[in-house]
């Protein structure tokens, strides 16, 4: 898509070149900016520039910039020993996009899309993954996923911020995953994406994602049977939080998330 508004397209070098006016957007993959018309926009800024590492693993778990492409995720699914590693893959696939797509979308621009099907949204959330974000005022801030996103297609950043990387703890690669999505149609955008964790000192995590607005993550001490976690996702997940578009109505994606969720959890157990 040509986006004949755009007058300025400039290559970031440091950080202070990120200094943006109101009709800015920064450049990661550019697969959805560049998929539709953006007649707001005068100014891009491109992020590649700044050439930060794709990937970093330390001590204190995995470091993903937010221009790492989903292909590299993908690819840690074959490379890493990680007990949790099957579940980059399995998210990545869960991005309705092609091979090409893959090459050039990048982890921060599906985070700050924020999309209830945003793949990477559903693959931060269930490792219990933080946002770093460089403010406009040039402040850092660090925030759950969870927090991160709060609506569709709404989150947290003002004019001018950056998401810089997206951190996931070494507890969290150590776990054990399991990974369940449905949609309407085989090569169908999520309808409902729910993954399971269960961490090495036994208790469980539960992340919904693409049927509610935003992620949502529930915790146990312990898988939960049938009666409790219906009454967990009853009572932390409110009904008004499922939506209902062209790709599923929100009483279906209450009823699938539940099933989904179950056979998680027996899994898991």
């Amino acid at each position: 898509m040509d986006l004949h508004t755009v007058t300025d397209y400039r290559v970031a070098r440091d950080r202070h070149d990120l200094a943006a006016g109101p009709a800015t957007a920064y450049v990661g993959g550019g697969t959805w900016l560049f998929s539709e018309p953006q007649p707001h926009l005068n100014r891009l800024v491109d992020l590649t520039g700044l050439e930060w590492p794709a990937l970093t693993v330390t001590e204190d778990g995995l470091e993903i910039a937010a221009t790492c492409t989903v292909e590299r995720i993908a690819n840690l699914s074959g490379s890493e020993t990680w007990p949790a590693a099957p579940l980059f893959r399995q998210c990545a696939s869960a991005l309705l996009a092609s091979w090409k797509i893959w090459k050039r979308a990048t982890v921060g621009g599906n985070l700050c899309l924020s999309f209830p099907a945003g793949a990477m949204i559903s693959l931060v959330s269930a490792l219990d993954g933080t946002v770093l974000i460089w403010s406009a005022d040039g402040s850092d801030r660090r925030i759950p996923v969870v927090d991160f996103v709060t609506g569709i297609a709404t989150n947290v950043l003002g004019a001018g911020d950056v998401v810089r990387s997206i951190h996931i703890p070494a507890p969290m690669l150590q776990a054990r995953t399991a990974f369940r999505k449905i949609a309407l149609s085989p090569l169908g955008r999520s309808g409902a994406v729910v993954i399971g964790r269960r961490d090495p000192d036994g208790a469980v995590a539960l992340s919904v994602t693409a049927a509610t607005d935003r992620p949502y993550v529930l915790t146990f001490d312990w898988a939960p049977d049938s009666r409790e976690l219906e009454e967990a996702l009853a009572e932390r997940i409110p009904d008004s939080a499922y939506y209902t578009d062209a790709h599923g109505a929100a009483d279906w994606r209450r009823a699938v998330t539940a099933v989904l969720a179950g056979e998680i959890c027996e899994e898991l157990s």
